[in-house]
């Protein structure tokens, strides 16, 4: 065996080592930032492109809020497969309620931030693209009722507050530029070598997370108003969260929280500890961890075979007893600037559940938030006919 395919082998089963055990097959598909606007259209990218704002990352290229097309192509192929109890695949979008209010931020003079909730910016998009929007609300709503979507907290909207707040009194071109275009996407930096502008909860000075209570509060209850139930699964959006947040998002009903395996926990003005974390393993509030050990990433590189690498994934899991708690990105399935981009994250995704239901018979699709429920019950059994959404159960 070449090197290469050895030390892949060794960190496919190493991360694997430590965790909740069961002998079912067991697949959640976890994808983050539904419902967040980043790229408003093909003709806001070509503005930015002109005013010299640069395509950093593929989202910067095609992240766009899934539009109807998007989500008719998904749930095609997340019903083209069933498993052993007759259920088909489901994603678990860990999915934002608030986005930017453009029109707002205008009328104001982009001074200060302004928020609107998600079914508001479907309806402006829908007025603005309808070829692309009409009825994508309704539709997504139709998903998350037929158990093919169950949405989970990301954070209120998908930015950091203060490095927004900041690059606004200084009248920062770039977010001004895309602010203009109803994008906030292609920002060369936030500024602060540990927050990321899209990630919400992240700080340099530790003072700062005391505003983040506020927000959370605030985020649970739009979550709540716009997806119908509150959430009870968190993962911080853009990059790792401190615990000092977990309280409030115990308050508020959140039972299980997203995380790595080593998590690098930010102390402040840089600083960081190592902590290791693993699925099933509780905090001191008895929330209870779960970390993602499969990637699939379609369309990050067209030079990696991603469904042959997810399914190896999968295996090195299931080999020592894990699920398999896949991470991707809505951007994979993201058609409405570049209709390929979509074509080639959906037609893996199709060849990645067939395989898997042709390999393991006996597999089981579950949402992020249903396996957590099955942890924490301490049993390795769930009704056959039954989808766990929110902090109720939907039946189908």
């Amino acid at each position: 065996m070449p090197l290469k395919d050895i030390k892949t082998s060794i960190t496919l089963n190493a991360k694997n080592l430590i965790g909740w055990k069961t002998k079912r097959k067991i697949v959640v598909i976890s994808v983050d930032d539904y419902g967040n606007v980043r790229l408003h259209s093909r003709g806001a990218r070509e503005n930015m492109d002109r005013e010299g704002m640069k395509v950093y990352n593929r989202f910067d290229a095609y992240d766009t809020l899934e539009t109807r097309e998007d989500l008719e192509a998904l749930y095609e192929v997340l019903t083209s497969v069933k498993d052993k109890n007759g259920r088909h695949a489901v994603f678990t979008p860990f999915a934002l309620p608030c986005n930017i209010n453009f029109e707002k931020m205008a009328e104001t003079g982009y001074k200060e931030y302004h928020r609107e909730l998600l079914p508001e910016t479907f309806e402006k998009l829908t007025v603005l693209q309808p070829d692309a929007y009409e009825g994508s609300w309704s539709l997504l709503q139709e998903g998350i009722a037929k158990g093919l979507m169950v949405p989970q907290f990301h954070g209120r909207e998908h930015l950091n507050l203060k490095v927004f707040e900041e690059k606004l009194a200084k009248r920062d071109h770039e977010v001004l530029t895309a602010l203009r275009n109803r994008s906030y996407t292609s920002i060369s930096s936030s500024g602060y070598p540990t927050i990321p502008y899209t990630a919400a909860f992240s700080f340099w000075n530790f003072g700062e997370t005391r505003h983040f209570d506020e927000i959370i509060r605030d985020g649970i209850g739009a979550f709540e108003l716009v997806y119908g139930y509150r959430p009870v699964h968190f993962n911080s959006p853009g990059t790792h969260e401190h615990p000092v947040i977990h309280k409030v998002l115990k308050e508020k009903g959140v039972k299980f929280i997203d995380a790595t395996l080593l998590k690098h926990e930010h102390l402040g003005n840089g600083k960081f500890s190592r902590k290791l974390t693993y699925t099933g393993k509780r905090n001191h509030l008895d929330q209870i961890y779960l970390v993602r050990n499969v990637v699939f990433e379609p369309t990050e590189s067209r030079s990696v075979n991603w469904v042959e690498f997810t399914m190896k994934q999968i295996e090195a899991a299931f080999r020592w007893n894990r699920p398999a708690i896949i991470s991707s990105h809505r951007v994979n399935f993201c058609g409405h600037i570049d209709e390929q981009n979509r074509e080639v994250g959906l037609h893996a995704l199709r060849e990645l559940l067939q395989k898997i239901t042709r390999r393991w018979p006996d597999v089981e699709f579950m949402a992020a938030n249903e396996l957590g429920a099955l942890i924490n019950s301490g049993f390795e059994s769930v009704p056959a006919r039954s989808r766990a959404v929110g902090n109720s159960e939907y039946s189908y």
